[in-house]
Parts: structure tokens; sequence; C-alpha cells
């Protein structure tokens, strides 16, 4: 079985009240994906047709609120990242995380069992000039440290040009206001590029963090924005794959977007949106509780054989 994982930044599962954009905003292809219930924690343990929804810890046992190095090295490692630091860790991961992800990053783990991986994100030509330098400083992202760290190719706007990777915002939008020549595409057709693009590989990453940023922002129309293209790229993107040929995981590190009462991080569950094959998503579902076992879930969907 393939793998999409979709990783979005500073989503977590939020109560059915106002203060929730994921509640109070239209969000047709979640409707649809959950079969009529909304994106929250009321729907945390649905399966369906098509879908099951958990929700995961990610204070992982620690006091205080989730941050997004400690979250994202604890999904892409397997590893209880904040109790390997002693606490949770905010922005780029210190270099106790980065030796961390150099030794058990996933992609460096799957591409040596013979899987073929990929991270989908398209880079701007200022990053290829740090990778010939071998990426100085520490200001780098677990996704990015673990593709390096994997021995991956990065894609950049030569790729995105002929559809070949996805930016960041999914749109385009970013780029074009810093005057890049690139075409504007919609949620929707980032989302069919994604799925060409995974067809290609075992396990396509695809990290979208425009979510943690809404929320520390507060601002009610970029929310809306922002949950806007997630409804749409996630509808889209469920619609183009096959469920007995690839199942896609929309997971987060830390809670924040989904209550735009405060600024900053919750303590919330955070989910793990499973589309695909019913029998692979309960044998998930059985043993999937917190962060550290995302990686277990993703080793059971590419050993799947139905």
């Amino acid at each position: 079985m393939k793998l999409i994982l979709f990783f979005v930044d500073g989503v977590g599962l939020g109560a059915d009240a106002a203060e929730n954009p994921f509640f109070s905003c239209s969000t047709p292809g979640f409707d649809s994906i959950l079969e009529g219930q909304r994106f929250t924690a009321a729907a945390a343990g649905f399966s369906g047709r098509q879908a099951t929804l958990l929700g995961l810890d990610a204070t992982l046992g620690l006091p205080g609120l989730p941050q997004s190095a400690t979250g994202q090295a604890a999904i892409f490692s397997g590893i209880n990242a904040s109790a390997y630091l002693g606490s949770h860790l905010n922005g780029f991961p210190n270099y106790k995380l980065r030796g961390l992800l150099a030794l058990k990053g996933f992609f460096k783990r799957y591409r040596q069992a013979g899987y073929r991986v990929c991270f989908a994100n398209a880079y701007r030509p200022q990053f290829f000039d740090l990778l010939a330098k071998g990426l100085p400083g520490e200001h780098y992202s677990c996704s990015t440290l673990v593709t390096y760290y994997g021995g991956l190719n990065f894609f950049g706007l030569a790729d995105l040009q002929n559809g070949g990777a996805v930016y960041m915002d999914i749109t385009n939008s970013l780029l074009i206001k810093q005057d890049y020549d690139l075409p504007q595409i919609s949620p929707e057709e980032g989302a069919l590029r994604l799925a060409t693009i995974s067809g290609s590989y075992d396990l396509c990453l695809f990290e979208y963090f425009l979510s943690d940023l809404a929320g520390h922002q507060g601002e009610s129309e970029q929310a809306w924005s922002v949950i806007d293209t997630l409804d749409r790229f996630i509808g889209t993107l469920a619609r183009q794959v096959d469920p007995e040929d690839t199942l896609i995981m929309v997971c987060s590190d830390h809670g924040n977007l989904e209550d735009m009462s405060v600024s900053d991080h919750t303590r919330n569950q955070v989910p793990l949106l499973m589309i695909g094959n019913p029998d692979l998503r309960r044998a998930i579902e059985a043993e999937t509780d917190n962060l550290t076992q995302v990686l277990t879930a993703m080793d059971q969907v590419l050993a799947w054989k139905g």
C-alpha cells in the first residue's frame, strides 16, 4: 500500500464553538469525508466508509504547551522527542533533535528498507545555495532535516513549474508576491498535482504550515482562508486517490488554529485523519493514540498487502 502523509502544522481538534473556525466555517470537503460530522473533537473516533478520524495526544506526557520542534520530531522519528529533551521545544530542532533525526528520521529508515520516498514541497533558489554548503545554521524544519539526512533530492521552482512539486502554500500565491514567474493554482489543482506525484512513490510527504501562522496571528479572515484551502485540497485529494492502492494520512504536531480565542498553542488532541482502505484503518486505529505512534501506523500502511 502506498502512503501520502499530509503534515499540517498547528491544528488540533477543538470544540463545537464559535472560536473554532473548523466549526464556524463552511467545510464541505471535511463534511463529506466525515459523512456530515465536523472536523472537531466531537468527531474523534469516527470511522465511516471513506475515512477514520483519531484524536492523538500531542503533550507526550509532559507539562506545558506542545511545540513544533519536538512534536514534529516525534512524528518523523517515532521517538518521544519531548521526553528525550526533558521539555517541549518550539521552532526549529536544536543540536540534540538534529542528531535524533539524523539517526532515526523516517526517510533514511524507509530508503534503507528499499521504499521509494519523496518530500513533495518545492524550495526557492536561496535554499539551494545553502544546501551546496551543507545546510549551515540551525534554522531548518524537521521536514527539511529528515529529507536531508535521508539523502533525498529536494525539489525546486523548475519542478514546481512543470507540476513535479507543490509549494508550501499550495497555490503559489506567496511566490507570485515575491515576483517569481509562476502560475497561481487552485487548491484543487494542488491536490491533483500531489496525487500525480505520489503515484511514483511508496511514501510521499507534503507539509503545510500557514495554519500555525494563522493561529498565532489570530485574524479571522486569514484563518478562514487557510481552512478553505485545506478543505478544498483534502477534499479533492480524497476523491483522486484509489483507496485500494493508497492511504492518505493527515496529521499535525500541536493544537493552535482550532481555538481562535488564544494566540498560543493548545493542549488539545491533534487529528490523525486516515482516508482509504477500511480494514487497514481499523488495524491502525487499535494501536494509535499519540504522536510517536504515527510512524508505527506508517509502517503498517507500507507493509499492508490487503
